[in-house]
């Protein structure tokens, strides 16, 4: 059975669900899941799980994130995006100039209000589920870190466009909307390209035509995904058949961190911490 990583180059009018649902058939494999949804306008870095990496999704959808946004100044719309009805056009004065001043007042940890078109639930329902509707409603602000923050290139006229490494949760369309409305003039969000998820790159993305054609030769190790830890090799039989049970394992001397934990054959078995001479597994990846 299939197992590992795909990083897709979501293309446009995709839904993150519609990606997955293309790879479930491509492997026939039911267990599939990506790991931070892209809105259907936005296109690139997807890391969708295939069989038993699909464990690891939870560690993907909780790192940093990269995006290159387009901004466009003097326009606002319902969805904070130009896919959406627009509610006012404004004069624009700010210039390149301003713009760039006013990026650092983003940076760092903060709150942001998510937009009514998002699928965050309130009272059971989906906040876009609502605004179709025509209804607004309340929204608790959510706690996000924009780490950096860069204009690329003025793209022509009001439009520009925007670096941004951001925490999970963080909606750079709302990011968009809200520069516009500290410049005075309104802002939306007309394109939005993620260039870096879970550590994985646009370079080492591919698109589902290659998915299609080549099949399992693109899937990247599990282990991948936690490239930043170190590598434990466990050295004795019995300490595997420990790990393997669920249970701690004593190993003096090993430094206090999380560790990629391996077999003495070198099979990838689990994500590990190591605490006082003593391993304990965060997640497993090794078959029944």
């Amino acid at each position: 059975m299939p197992n590992g990583i795909l990083i897709i180059d979501k293309p446009a009018d995709w839904t993150s669900m519609d990606v997955c649902a293309k790879v479930r058939g491509i492997f026939h494999e039911k267990r599939v899941g990506h790991g931070g949804t892209l809105d259907p306008m936005a296109t690139g870095v997807l890391p969708v799980f295939v069989g038993q990496a699909t464990r690891g999704v939870a560690f993907a959808e909780s790192g940093q994130k990269e995006y290159v946004a387009g901004l466009r100044l003097g326009l606002v719309t319902d969805t904070q995006d130009t896919t959406g009805t627009t509610l006012e056009t404004r004069p624009v004065t700010a210039d390149r100039g301003a713009v760039e001043a006013i990026l650092p007042r983003f940076l760092g940890e903060q709150e942001q209000i998510p937009p009514m078109y998002s699928a965050i639930k309130v009272g059971g329902q989906k906040l876009y589920e609502l605004a179709r509707k025509g209804q607004e409603v309340a929204r608790k602000p959510r706690r996000i870190t924009i780490y950096e923050l860069e204009l690329l290139e003025q793209a022509g006229g009001t439009d520009y466009l925007l670096r941004c490494r951001c925490s999970k949760g963080t909606y750079i369309r709302t990011l968009c909307h809200d520069i516009g409305q500290l410049l005075g003039c309104g802002g939306a969000m007309y394109s939005l390209r993620r260039t870096m998820a879970a550590g994985f790159t646009l370079d080492q993305a591919v698109t589902l035509e290659e998915v299609q054609a080549r099949g399992e030769a693109l899937l990247l190790p599990t282990d991948s995904l936690f490239a930043e830890h170190p590598v434990l090799r466990l050295p004795t039989g019995t300490a595997e058949r420990r790990v393997r049970c669920g249970n701690p394992v004593s190993l003096p001397g090993t430094r206090d961190g999380v560790y990629r934990v391996y077999s003495q054959e070198g099979q990838f078995l689990c994500l590990s911490r190591a605490s006082g001479g003593t391993l304990t597994s965060i997640k497993n990846f090794f078959g029944a």
